[in-house]
C-alpha cells in the first residue's frame, strides 16, 4: 500500500475529516484521521496492518513482539503482530507514565517493533520506546499507520510509517485565520483523564 492507498481507506469510510481540531499533543490542525471508523471496519484494518507489517518486516527483518501505547495503538498492534505472527501488548498510563500493566512484561533483549495508529508529534512513541528499553527491550523501530509529519516527527526510534503526509499543526497562539475562525473540537483521548 502507498499513501493514496492510505487515504482513500481513511476517506471512504468517512474517516479523513477537516475543520479545526486540538490534536492529543495540544496542537491545533484543519485535518484529523479519525482512526477508529477505519478501524472498526476489519477487513479495512486488516488490509492496513497486514501492509504496516510487511513493511515492518522489510525495514528491520523478524521481531519477537508488538508493543503499543494505550489507546489508540491497540487495535493496529494486535492486527500488525498477528500478521507479523508475534504476541502484541500494550502499556497504559500510570501516574502520568506509561508502563506495562496487567501482568505484560518483557523478555531482556526481546527485539521489538512498536506500533502506533497516528503520529503527529512522536511523543506516545517516545514515551513508549522508553518504557520498552526501560524494561529491557531492545526496539528495532516505531512503526504507524500514518504519519502525519512527514517523517519529521522524533519518535526514538527510525520510524516505518505505512503512509507519510505533510499536515500543519499550529500551537494555539499562533493559529492562521481561517482556522481560527472555526469552531474547535478535541476528538483524541490523551488528555481525558487528566
Amino acid at each position: 500500500m502507498n499513501t493514496d492507498d492510505v487515504l482513500a481507506e481513511f476517506r471512504d469510510s468517512g474517516a479523513l475529516r477537516e475543520g479545526h481540531f486540538i490534536l492529543s499533543s495540544g496542537l491545533h490542525s484543519g485535518m484529523f484521521l479519525q482512526k477508529n471508523l477505519v478501524f472498526m471496519h476489519p477487513e479495512r484494518c486488516e488490509r492496513l496492518c497486514r501492509s504496516l507489517a510487511a513493511k515492518i518486516r522489510g525495514a528491520v527483518g523478524e521481531v519477537d513482539v508488538v508493543v503499543s501505547p494505550a489507546v489508540g495503538g491497540i487495535i493496529p498492534g494486535y492486527e500488525t503482530a498477528r500478521h507479523l505472527g508475534v504476541p502484541a501488548i500494550y502499556l497504559e498510563r500510570e501516574e502520568g507514565q506509561l508502563k506495562f500493566r496487567r501482568a505484560f512484561s518483557i523478555k531482556p533483549g526481546a527485539r521489538v517493533a512498536v506500533v502506533e495508529d497516528v503520529v503527529s508529534t512522536g511523543l506516545s512513541l517516545r514515551e513508549s520506546v522508553a518504557a520498552v528499553e526501560a524494561a529491557g527491550g531492545r526496539v528495532l523501530c516505531a512503526a504507524c499507520i500514518v504519519d502525519r509529519s512527514n517523517g519529521e516527527a522524533d519518535c526514538g526510534a527510525p520510524l516505518v510509517a505505512l503512509a507519510s503526509l505533510d499536515v500543519p499543526a499550529y500551537p494555539a497562539d499562533a493559529l492562521p485565520p481561517d482556522l481560527a475562525a472555526l469552531p474547535a473540537e478535541e476528538p483524541g483521548s490523551r488528555r481525558l483523564s487528566a
